[in-house]
């Protein structure tokens, strides 16, 4: 593996997110978007791994470098697969607890936001992001948005 997030036997770019989530103050949950100054995005945390690392420990560091929360990992979701800068790119998810920290923005992430999976899915720019909300709610047991 080389320190891009490519695998050596091809081009393929590997990364780790999580749909991070927690408990909203008026009942249900929050889902936090982070947003991306470069692309002017709103998407999950997500990043390449580094040489060697494991998928999950990559999702649950990027969680702590792009929102500054710890996390609970919870549900393996689907992985995504798309092109990036003519490359493919995979990229593996879980659903993840926040269990305590706090936002810094820095130079990858300059705002994170906490929205109800309905407005989550309204925020984030790539459908491929929306459709990790949905999975996230049926493996957290919530059908639609009535418990959030």
């Amino acid at each position: 593996m080389t320190g891009d997030g490519a695998d050596g036997a091809d081009s393929t770019v590997r990364a780790a997110g999580c749909v991070l989530w927690r408990r909203a103050p008026s009942g249900g949950l929050e889902i936090c978007l982070v947003h991306r100054p470069k692309y002017d995005d709103w998407s999950h945390p997500k990043g390449k791994l580094k040489r060697g690392e494991d998928t999950l420990a990559a999702a649950l560091r990027e969680v702590r470098e792009e929102t500054g929360h710890h996390c609970a990992p919870g549900a393996r979701l689907p992985t995504v697969r798309y092109e990036a800068n003519g490359r493919p790119k995979e990229v593996s998810y879980w659903t993840a607890e926040a269990t305590g920290g706090e936002f810094a923005a820095n130079s990858e992430v300059d705002r994170v936001r906490w929205l109800s999976p309905a407005a989550a899915r309204d925020q984030l720019t790539q459908q491929r992001d929306r459709e990790l909300v949905t999975a996230s709610l049926d493996v957290l047991g919530l059908r639609g948005d009535q418990s959030a």
